[in-house]
């Protein structure tokens, strides 16, 4: 007779440390299985063989792998649809419990809802907990009961809500407190997988040699992120979006680090929340925009404009710097971010999924949630209040925040020669156009 365990299933916490779901499943009596799946459904609509995040996964579960060992266990790694492996999996193992931490993308949800089905008719209890953001469902909610929309509300109540369990100052907050997974360590099954975790040409994929930024940052930038955040030439921003991502750190460590040191560090990390807090109760904005009244806007859509803008050869500097950026090295600058955002969606008037799609595919740190909810902001139909014809001017962001074309030469280096295109379309007169497009797809709405 088989004897009963539970499986903790890593997805977006690829880390044993301060990680809630493993937390709970590990003080649990029952031995713990640990498990990943690498999801067909998502691998398969990848077009680059070589995605970087990818092999990051990849390296990271190897890693992990490496470090359960020390505890007598190994990582379960499977490959392909996750509906038909947990169908295995049940048959396999006499399970009582399966652990998992929260994604609240659609499709992920939707997985989740029937794998919980799944395990359900078989008396398998399915357990979910909060770990990739600091607030998520119902916890940062209006007095009617019905989610913020606007993130600086959302914010003062977050804030609120994350002093109101602190002893002495928001440090001591009870959300914030790591949770001390590796402490009951010993209840992992003891287990030596007898199978070779898949390699990435078993799955389609090649290594890819693009750098990962660091999940180490300098306390002496964070603690000067609100001086040197909005200048790309700088030295100024934690390019830690892919380890939120993936969850190869701990969010509570880094509000932590935060809340001591930089209130403008803290906010970035409440937009997390904010954004992902919208796409929970707003499932439509991953295929639309958030105000459905912004469907009717007549997009211009040229095809060869949204080509040059791929390439960086808009003729407009900054705007080529960051699309250059991003091309080779799969970050760019959250100011730059949204100057291209602005310049596609109002200068261009191309549609903003157009540019969502090409983020998303190109991004480390890509992440639905807050890449859907940047994009909207740029194009004028998502949460935030300001009125649509707010437009970007490209010279005067060049020249507030790359004054010395430091950033620009970096990845423009034709700039200023012969070679450098001219501007793809007049700033006065894309400007014009756009706010007649918008005042007139509005209109009626």
């Amino acid at each position: 007779m088989k004897n009963k365990i539970s499986i903790f299933w890593f997805r977006r916490d690829l880390r044993l440390e301060d990680n809630a779901g493993l937390y709970y499943a590990l003080k649990y009596e029952t031995p713990i299985l640990p498990l990943f799946i690498f999801d067909q459904n998502i691998l398969d609509k990848l077009d680059n063989r070589e995605d970087p995040r990818v092999t990051f996964i990849y390296n990271t579960i190897l890693s992990i792998n490496k470090q359960l060992k020390d505890y007598k266990t190994s990582l379960l790694v499977k490959y392909g649809d996750p509906i038909k492996i947990w169908e295995k999996l049940v048959e396999d193992y006499d399970l009582d419990t399966v652990y998992t931490n929260r994604d609240y993308e659609v499709y992920a949800k939707e997985r989740d809802e029937a794998v919980a089905s799944l395990l359900s008719k078989k008396d398998i209890k399915f357990k979910d907990y909060k770990d990739h953001v600091i607030f998520d469902n119902d916890e940062v909610m209006k007095k009617d009961g019905k989610p913020y929309t606007v993130f600086t509300p959302y914010s003062k109540i977050w804030k609120a809500k994350l002093s109101s369990k602190s002893k002495d100052n928001i440090l001591d907050s009870y959300y914030l407190k790591p949770y001390p997974t590796l402490k009951y360590a010993d209840n992992f099954l003891e287990y030596s997988s007898k199978e070779e975790i898949i390699s990435l040409s078993d799955m389609g994929f090649k290594e890819s040699s693009l750098d990962i930024p660091s999940d180490q940052v300098k306390q002496s930038l964070i603690k000067n992120y609100d001086e040197k955040r909005n200048f790309p030439a700088l030295e100024g921003t934690s390019r830690l979006g892919i380890h939120f991502r993936f969850g190869t750190i701990s969010i509570r460590q880094k509000a932590s680090r935060a809340a001591k040191l930089n209130q403008t560090f803290l906010s970035e990390l409440i937009w997390r929340d904010f954004y992902s807090n919208i796409l929970n109760h707003f499932p439509h904005v991953s295929d639309g925009p958030f105000r459905e009244k912004y469907e009717a806007i007549e997009w211009v859509n040229n095809e060869e404009h949204f080509d040059l803008w791929k390439q960086g050869k808009t003729g407009y500097p900054i705007v080529d710097a960051g699309m250059r950026e991003i091309m080779h090295t799969g970050y760019m600058h959250n100011r730059v971010r949204m100057i291209v955002a602005s310049f596609l969606t109002k200068h261009l008037l191309i549609n903003w999924t157009w540019g969502e799609a090409y983020f998303a595919e190109k991004l480390l740190d890509f992440d639905l949630a807050s890449n859907n909810g940047g994009w909207q902001w740029a194009a004028g139909c998502g949460t935030d209040a300001a009125p649509y014809f707010r437009i970007f001017n490209p010279y005067t962001q060049q020249k507030k925040f790359d004054k010395d074309y430091k950033y620009i030469k970096t990845w423009v280096p034709e700039f200023g020669t012969d070679e450098y295109p001219e501007p793809i379309v007049d700033h006065k007169e894309a400007r014009e156009k756009c706010l007649k497009v918008y005042k007139e797809g509005l209109a009626d709405q």
